[in-house]
């Protein structure tokens, strides 16, 4: 089934309604004796970066269907490519997988030229997890209460604003670049080494707003840190509030970005099988739903063929934004 970014956000949202009482049994069975040993999970972010926060999350439920210890392992570094290398050198038994993210897997080997790994050949492709509105956030103490009082902020102070992100090229750079112009404004780009650090300056008042994966500020929003003005999906989405859609004041647009499971390639095809379940039995877990929702992300799982096809239009979609924002690969 060829599906849209569109269609997957309406399937991810149908998800809400699942309850705990129908996910599928899993059949470890179809795996041999897989897995006989803790699991290890590559996150290549940083500790409470969304893709952290998201994958902590999936992998713990996992755990409970595997019947084994899941092992996170950070490996921040290189917009995300660190951590995806890593796994794409390490041995296809299923003892070694990878969260991977639009950063890691469809931006980085457009901006690195350092960059060996092919998104699309170099590893199995084993089921998208969720997609990650991002959210436009500021400090609460700036004049602004809407994305209009934003952009007519930012006018105002010319190159004296401020827009924080993770980093050069990453999810929240390529997002906040789209956003300034398609409302066509600018502000001075602040680079962080990692999504937390970029979003604790709006909290500190380091900088002025940021666009970042819903995941890493929807706390803070609900803790009166940050200020939530609106979110980049099309249509609203558990986890996000009453936010409107930034659709709504800049017509048409729209930028989110996905975690995904990912392996080295050459996996087995019955434990890819296995684990694509354990995938689909974990994100329809009320724990799950409820964690994701609490952090503004919207469950997705998929087949390998349906990742791949998902996957190619996503790096096209980056492809358009990185030569919009005029950034080279270095």
């Amino acid at each position: 089934m060829n599906l849209s970014r569109r269609t997957l956000m309406a399937a991810g949202l149908g998800l809400f309604n699942l309850a705990t009482s129908q996910a599928a049994t899993f059949p470890l069975r179809s795996a041999g004796n897989w897995p006989q040993k803790p699991v290890k999970f590559i996150i290549p972010n940083a500790p409470g970066s969304s893709v952290d926060t998201i994958g902590r999350l999936l992998m713990l439920e996992m755990a409970k269907s595997l019947q084994q210890a899941a092992v996170a392992d950070n490996k921040a570094g290189a917009a995300g490519a660190l951590g995806a290398e890593t796994a794409r050198i390490s041995s296809p038994d299923g003892y070694t997988l990878l969260i991977g993210s639009t950063t890691a897997i469809s931006t980085a080997p457009l901006l690195q030229k350092a960059v060996r790994y092919d998104p699309l050949f170099d590893f199995e492709l084993i089921s998208l997890v969720a997609l990650l509105p991002n959210v436009l956030v500021c400090n609460p103490s700036l004049p602004v209460k809407t994305t209009r009082d934003l952009i007519a902020y930012a006018k105002s102070k010319g190159d004296k604003s401020n827009m924080a992100s993770a980093g050069v090229g990453s999810a929240s750079h390529l997002a906040g670049l789209a956003f300034q112009s398609a409302a066509g404004f600018t502000s001075l780009h602040v680079p962080y080494k990692g999504g937390s650090q970029g979003v604790a300056s709006v909290v500190s008042g380091e900088t002025d707003w940021v666009l970042t994966p819903a995941p890493a500020a929807m706390s803070l929003v609900a803790g009166d840190r940050l200020r939530l003005l609106g979110h980049s999906l099309p249509t609203g989405a558990a986890g996000v509030g009453d936010a409107p859609s930034l659709a709504t004041t800049v017509p048409g647009f729209e930028f989110a970005g996905w975690i995904g499971l990912l392996a080295p390639k050459g996996l087995p095809s019955a434990i890819s099988t296995a684990l694509a379940e354990t995938v689909q039995k974990a994100l329809q877990t009320r724990e799950v739903i409820q964690a994701f929702e609490t952090n503004g992300a919207v469950p997705s799982s998929s087949t390998s063929a349906e990742f791949r096809r998902f996957l190619e239009r996503d790096i096209a979609t980056n492809k358009k934004a990185i030569a919009m924002a005029g950034i080279q690969a270095e």
